[in-house]
């Protein structure tokens, strides 16, 4: 048999002709090569320009090794796919690679028994667009241990108007009630809260009852969050935060996009044993604060890192987006859909804070 090795154990036969077809030779997979020649992809890589992406066409057998092959049917852009394909962050651990940090889709082979042809499936973080071809193309190819069940309640396009940014939220949620946060410790506040991650935390924490302070300096948005469920919508200015090491107890706790002095400012007005979760740097890496939060209030300081999150309880993560914080208005929060062909044009209006809510690519 004169077959063209694409994976371990995954193989085209190039002389096949007619439908596609799936066939199992011993230990092997074997795919007729008519049905995929090249497939359309965001490739960046490292010029002597700096980091650039393209859209191309490219062969399967030039993806990353995995036991799973994914026929792509939505993606997402978020923060770090933006910054990493426009080359403003230093995101992608090697070129060239796609981007995407975000998939979902339909297995199209897997030499692992836990998956099928034809089983809807996401991935999300583990590398992917970072150190591994990511989900900004028509197919994927990834390790099974990377692959999770659509759940059930959502459909794919759901899981990728989710994607990272949802995921870092229901995480950010899940840390702080496992440390206690409860309703009677006050409001949360949530920065950034126009974004991606901030709109579906508005949400959540509304839904579970919370009292969300939604922090914007987008005021254009002030409508929109509250239909998301905030009960305050507010400039950080308008909250007249003190610089004191220790101040007045205002909130019950934190999910913060931001980063910088305003982190500094919202943990020390954190009460008794409230909780604070970290996600993002929009405002600056540096936290410039003191241990009286921590020594004095009992304040917690919670890392939120979606990348590397173990596998059991990304799968719990996602499994209860599903069903308990599955957000009720994904249909505001999807603010755009774009073909994979236009994806270009979504990067720096992202990064220029041009966009809101969450965008989702179709790359079917």
């Amino acid at each position: 048999m004169n077959f063209v090795r694409i994976a371990q154990n995954i193989y085209f036969d190039p002389k096949f002709e007619g439908k596609y077809d799936l066939l199992r030779y011993n230990t092997g997979i074997f795919i007729r090569r008519d049905k995929i020649v090249t497939f359309l992809a965001c490739r960046i890589d490292k010029t002597e320009h700096g980091v650039k992406h393209q859209l191309v066409q490219m062969p399967l057998e030039d993806l990353c090794e995995g036991e799973v092959v994914i026929r792509v049917h939505y993606s997402g852009v978020n923060y770090k796919d933006a910054l990493g394909a426009t080359g403003r962050g230093q995101i992608l651990k090697q070129f060239p690679l796609n981007g995407g940090i975000d998939l979902a889709g339909v297995v199209e082979t897997s030499v692992d028994a836990r998956f099928q042809p034809g089983d809807e499936v996401l991935v999300n973080g583990c590398g992917l667009g970072e150190s591994h071809d990511g989900g900004l193309a028509e197919m994927a190819r990834v390790p099974a241990d990377w692959v999770i069940p659509v759940p059930h309640g959502l459909t794919m396009k759901e899981c990728m108007v989710l994607g990272t940014a949802g995921f870092t939220a229901g995480l950010a949620i899940h840390r702080m009630q496992e440390n206690n946060q409860s309703i009677d410790k006050g409001p949360i506040v949530v920065t950034g809260a126009s974004g991606g991650v901030g709109s579906i935390a508005v949400d959540m924490l509304s839904q579970l009852g919370y009292e969300v302070v939604a922090l914007s300096g987008r005021r254009e948005f002030d409508e929109y969050l509250s239909e998301l469920g905030a009960s305050k919508v507010c400039s950080p200015e308008s909250l007249e935060l003190g610089k004191r090491p220790l101040e007045k107890g205002l909130f019950g706790g934190v999910i913060d996009n931001v980063g910088g002095e305003l982190l500094a400012q919202l943990i020390a007005h954190t009460n008794l044993w409230g909780n604070v979760a970290s996600i993002g740097l929009a405002s600056g890496h540096r936290l410039d604060t003191t241990v009286f939060p921590f020594i004095l209030r009992g304040v917690s300081v919670l890392g939120v890192s979606s990348t590397n999150c173990p596998m059991p309880l990304r799968r719990a993560i996602w499994n209860k987006m599903g069903d308990s914080l599955k957000p009720k208005h994904l249909d505001k929060i999807l603010t755009e859909t774009v073909a994979l062909k236009d994806v270009s044009s979504v990067f720096d209006a992202l990064l220029d804070r041009q966009k809101h809510g969450r965008i989702v690519i179709d790359c079917r």
